[in-house]
Protein backbone atom coordinates (compact mmCIF):
# COMPACT_ATOMS: atom_id res chain seq x y z
CA UNK A 1 0.00 0.00 0.00
CA UNK A 2 2.23 3.10 -1.12
CA UNK A 3 0.86 6.59 0.75
CA UNK A 4 1.51 9.58 -1.64
CA UNK A 5 0.71 13.10 -1.69
CA UNK A 6 0.95 15.93 -4.42
CA UNK A 7 3.17 19.19 -3.83
CA UNK A 8 4.58 21.77 -6.06
CA UNK A 9 8.57 22.85 -5.51
CA UNK A 10 7.98 26.09 -3.15
CA UNK A 11 10.10 29.42 -3.24
CA UNK A 12 10.82 28.52 0.48
CA UNK A 13 12.54 25.22 -0.37
CA UNK A 14 14.67 26.07 -3.04
CA UNK A 15 18.80 26.90 -3.57
CA UNK A 16 20.14 29.92 -5.76
CA UNK A 17 19.90 27.73 -8.99
CA UNK A 18 16.13 27.77 -8.22
CA UNK A 19 16.65 23.82 -7.18
CA UNK A 20 14.93 22.03 -4.69
CA UNK A 21 17.54 21.38 -2.16
CA UNK A 22 18.31 18.24 -0.37
CA UNK A 23 17.03 19.22 2.89
CA UNK A 24 13.85 19.80 1.34
CA UNK A 25 13.82 16.85 -0.27
CA UNK A 26 14.25 14.87 3.27
CA UNK A 27 11.37 17.14 4.54
CA UNK A 28 9.69 15.70 2.09
CA UNK A 29 9.80 12.28 2.50
CA UNK A 30 9.91 12.63 6.54
CA UNK A 31 6.44 14.60 5.83
CA UNK A 32 5.16 11.47 3.90
CA UNK A 33 5.85 8.89 6.40
CA UNK A 34 4.50 11.39 9.06
CA UNK A 35 1.16 11.49 7.09
CA UNK A 36 1.04 7.84 6.14
CA UNK A 37 0.92 7.06 9.82
CA UNK A 38 -1.91 9.25 11.00
CA UNK A 39 -3.88 8.62 7.84
CA UNK A 40 -3.43 4.75 9.59
CA UNK A 41 -4.15 6.19 12.89
CA UNK A 42 -1.04 5.09 14.16
CA UNK A 43 0.93 8.97 14.09
CA UNK A 44 2.37 11.28 16.79
CA UNK A 45 -0.69 11.18 19.35
CA UNK A 46 -1.28 7.39 19.27
CA UNK A 47 2.56 7.27 19.98
CA UNK A 48 2.85 9.58 22.62
CA UNK A 49 -0.04 8.34 24.11
CA UNK A 50 1.64 4.44 24.38
CA UNK A 51 5.47 6.22 25.31
CA UNK A 52 6.87 5.01 21.96
CA UNK A 53 8.69 6.60 18.91
CA UNK A 54 9.85 5.43 15.64
CA UNK A 55 13.18 6.84 15.54
CA UNK A 56 15.25 6.79 12.40
CA UNK A 57 18.76 4.98 12.12
CA UNK A 58 19.77 5.42 8.82
CA UNK A 59 19.10 7.18 5.37
CA UNK A 60 20.43 6.75 1.84
CA UNK A 61 18.89 9.25 -0.36
CA UNK A 62 20.03 9.04 -3.98
CA UNK A 63 19.33 12.30 -6.17
CA UNK A 64 18.43 12.21 -9.78
CA UNK A 65 17.53 15.07 -11.64
CA UNK A 66 16.56 17.64 -9.07
CA UNK A 67 12.90 19.58 -9.95
CA UNK A 68 13.13 23.21 -9.48
CA UNK A 69 11.04 26.22 -8.37
CA UNK A 70 7.05 26.08 -9.13
CA UNK A 71 7.26 22.03 -10.55
CA UNK A 72 4.83 19.83 -9.42
CA UNK A 73 5.67 16.27 -8.10
CA UNK A 74 4.19 13.42 -5.98
CA UNK A 75 5.74 11.91 -3.23
CA UNK A 76 5.50 8.86 -2.31
CA UNK A 77 6.30 5.99 0.46
CA UNK A 78 5.54 2.85 1.85
CA UNK A 79 7.08 0.26 4.53
CA UNK A 80 8.70 -2.93 2.97
CA UNK A 81 9.75 -5.10 5.98
CA UNK A 82 9.41 -5.07 10.00
CA UNK A 83 11.97 -7.14 11.70
CA UNK A 84 11.71 -7.58 15.43
CA UNK A 85 12.07 -3.71 16.60
CA UNK A 86 13.21 -2.79 12.90
CA UNK A 87 11.01 -1.23 10.10
CA UNK A 88 12.09 -0.41 6.97
CA UNK A 89 10.52 2.06 4.38
CA UNK A 90 11.51 3.31 1.02
CA UNK A 91 10.22 6.75 -0.47
CA UNK A 92 10.40 8.48 -3.96
CA UNK A 93 9.89 11.61 -5.54
CA UNK A 94 8.51 11.57 -8.90
CA UNK A 95 7.79 14.34 -11.34
CA UNK A 96 4.53 14.65 -13.11
CA UNK A 97 5.08 11.68 -16.16
CA UNK A 98 5.92 9.71 -12.85
CA UNK A 99 9.78 9.60 -13.71
CA UNK A 100 11.87 9.26 -10.35
CA UNK A 101 13.37 12.36 -8.83
CA UNK A 102 14.92 11.22 -5.72
CA UNK A 103 14.69 8.13 -4.05
CA UNK A 104 15.47 6.68 -0.79
CA UNK A 105 15.85 3.84 1.78
CA UNK A 106 15.16 4.23 5.45
CA UNK A 107 16.21 2.00 8.43
CA UNK A 108 13.99 3.01 11.59
CA UNK A 109 14.02 1.54 15.20
CA UNK A 110 11.12 1.08 17.15
CA UNK A 111 11.38 2.59 21.09
CA UNK A 112 9.78 2.53 24.13
CA UNK A 113 10.88 6.02 25.45
CA UNK A 114 10.04 5.21 29.08
CA UNK A 115 13.03 2.93 28.98
CA UNK A 116 15.06 4.56 26.31
CA UNK A 117 15.46 0.60 24.58
CA UNK A 118 14.14 -0.79 20.96
CA UNK A 119 10.94 -2.72 21.82
CA UNK A 120 9.07 -4.77 19.64
CA UNK A 121 6.98 -3.36 17.31
CA UNK A 122 3.23 -3.02 18.58
CA UNK A 123 0.71 -5.85 17.43
CA UNK A 124 -1.75 -3.47 16.08
CA UNK A 125 0.77 -0.83 13.59
CA UNK A 126 2.31 -4.34 12.36
CA UNK A 127 -1.16 -4.95 11.61
CA UNK A 128 -1.69 -1.46 9.77
CA UNK A 129 1.11 -1.21 7.77
CA UNK A 130 0.94 -2.99 4.54
CA UNK A 131 4.37 -4.14 3.39
CA UNK A 132 5.10 -3.78 -0.92
CA UNK A 133 8.44 -4.74 -2.72
CA UNK A 134 10.69 -2.75 -1.97
CA UNK A 135 12.25 -0.23 -4.52
CA UNK A 136 15.29 -1.31 -7.13
CA UNK A 137 18.46 0.70 -6.39
CA UNK A 138 21.47 -0.22 -5.08
CA UNK A 139 21.46 -0.67 -0.83
CA UNK A 140 24.45 0.88 0.70
CA UNK A 141 25.05 -0.80 4.17
CA UNK A 142 23.46 0.83 6.94
CA UNK A 143 26.81 2.00 8.89
CA UNK A 144 28.86 4.14 7.18
CA UNK A 145 33.30 3.51 7.16
CA UNK A 146 34.82 6.16 9.35
CA UNK A 147 37.66 7.92 7.56
CA UNK A 148 41.17 7.26 9.96
CA UNK A 149 42.10 10.81 8.60
CA UNK A 150 39.63 13.92 9.70
CA UNK A 151 40.33 17.47 10.46
CA UNK A 152 37.85 18.84 13.27
CA UNK A 153 36.35 21.96 13.36
CA UNK A 154 34.66 24.80 15.55
CA UNK A 155 31.77 23.28 17.76
CA UNK A 156 27.98 24.74 18.08
CA UNK A 157 25.37 24.68 20.37
CA UNK A 158 22.20 22.79 19.81
CA UNK A 159 19.33 25.32 20.07
CA UNK A 160 15.83 25.02 19.91
CA UNK A 161 15.12 25.12 16.51
CA UNK A 162 16.76 21.91 15.71
CA UNK A 163 14.50 20.07 17.75
CA UNK A 164 11.27 17.88 17.12
CA UNK A 165 8.13 16.82 18.47
CA UNK A 166 10.48 14.18 20.60
CA UNK A 167 12.61 16.71 21.77
CA UNK A 168 15.50 15.69 20.15
CA UNK A 169 17.47 17.14 17.19
CA UNK A 170 15.23 16.55 14.35
CA UNK A 171 17.22 13.98 11.95
CA UNK A 172 17.03 16.44 9.06
CA UNK A 173 19.14 18.71 11.25
CA UNK A 174 21.89 16.90 11.32
CA UNK A 175 21.83 16.79 7.42
CA UNK A 176 21.84 20.64 7.32
CA UNK A 177 24.68 20.68 9.71
CA UNK A 178 26.76 18.37 7.82
CA UNK A 179 26.13 20.33 4.35
CA UNK A 180 27.36 23.09 5.76
CA UNK A 181 31.47 21.36 5.23
CA UNK A 182 30.59 20.73 1.89
CA UNK A 183 33.14 22.32 -0.44
CA UNK A 184 32.44 25.05 -2.62
CA UNK A 185 30.11 23.31 -6.02
CA UNK A 186 30.05 19.87 -4.16
CA UNK A 187 27.22 18.39 -6.07
CA UNK A 188 25.73 15.56 -4.07
CA UNK A 189 24.29 12.34 -6.22
CA UNK A 190 23.61 10.53 -2.86
CA UNK A 191 23.60 11.37 0.85
CA UNK A 192 23.85 8.41 3.78
CA UNK A 193 23.40 8.72 7.03
CA UNK A 194 23.83 7.09 10.59
CA UNK A 195 22.21 8.28 13.81
CA UNK A 196 24.06 6.77 17.08
CA UNK A 197 22.79 9.27 19.74
CA UNK A 198 20.02 11.75 19.96
CA UNK A 199 21.37 15.60 20.86
CA UNK A 200 19.27 17.27 22.60
CA UNK A 201 19.16 21.22 24.12
CA UNK A 202 22.06 22.35 25.23
CA UNK A 203 24.15 19.43 24.22
CA UNK A 204 27.53 21.21 22.15
CA UNK A 205 28.08 19.39 18.73
CA UNK A 206 31.66 19.03 17.52
CA UNK A 207 32.42 18.20 14.02
CA UNK A 208 34.79 16.64 11.83
CA UNK A 209 35.13 16.65 8.50
CA UNK A 210 37.06 13.78 6.12
CA UNK A 211 37.73 14.90 2.37
CA UNK A 212 38.36 13.28 -1.00
CA UNK A 213 37.61 14.05 -4.41
CA UNK A 214 34.25 11.96 -4.77
CA UNK A 215 33.39 11.70 -1.25
CA UNK A 216 32.67 14.04 1.70
CA UNK A 217 32.11 12.50 4.76
CA UNK A 218 31.20 14.56 8.45
CA UNK A 219 30.84 13.48 11.98
CA UNK A 220 28.95 15.38 14.44
CA UNK A 221 29.84 14.37 17.82
CA UNK A 222 29.40 15.43 21.76
CA UNK A 223 32.53 16.45 24.23
CA UNK A 224 34.21 13.20 25.04
CA UNK A 225 33.31 9.68 23.24
CA UNK A 226 29.66 10.48 21.70
CA UNK A 227 28.85 10.48 18.16
CA UNK A 228 25.74 11.94 16.96
CA UNK A 229 25.40 11.16 13.83
CA UNK A 230 27.65 10.38 10.52
CA UNK A 231 26.77 12.08 7.29
CA UNK A 232 28.85 10.55 4.30
CA UNK A 233 28.02 12.32 0.76
CA UNK A 234 28.58 11.24 -2.52
CA UNK A 235 29.36 13.59 -5.65
CA UNK A 236 27.26 13.33 -8.58
CA UNK A 237 28.07 11.52 -11.62
CA UNK A 238 29.21 13.91 -14.89
CA UNK A 239 25.95 12.97 -16.93
CA UNK A 240 23.45 14.37 -13.91
CA UNK A 241 22.62 10.94 -12.42
CA UNK A 242 22.65 9.99 -8.92
CA UNK A 243 25.38 7.60 -7.96
CA UNK A 244 23.98 4.55 -6.34
CA UNK A 245 27.18 3.03 -5.47
CA UNK A 246 29.82 3.45 -3.02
Amino acid sequence: MIYQFDSRVRYSEVDMDKKLTLPSILNYFQDCSSFHSEHLGVGIDYLKDRQCAWVLSAWQIVLGNIPVFGQKVTVQTWPYAFKGFLGFRNFCLRDEQGEKLAWANSIWTYVDLKTGHPARVSKREAEVYVSEERLEMDYAPRKISIPAEKAQKESFPVVRHYLDTNHHVNNGQYVQMAMEFLPENFQIGQMRAEYKKAALLGDVIVPYVAQTDEVCTVLLCGEGETTYAVVEFTKKKGNGEGTEQL
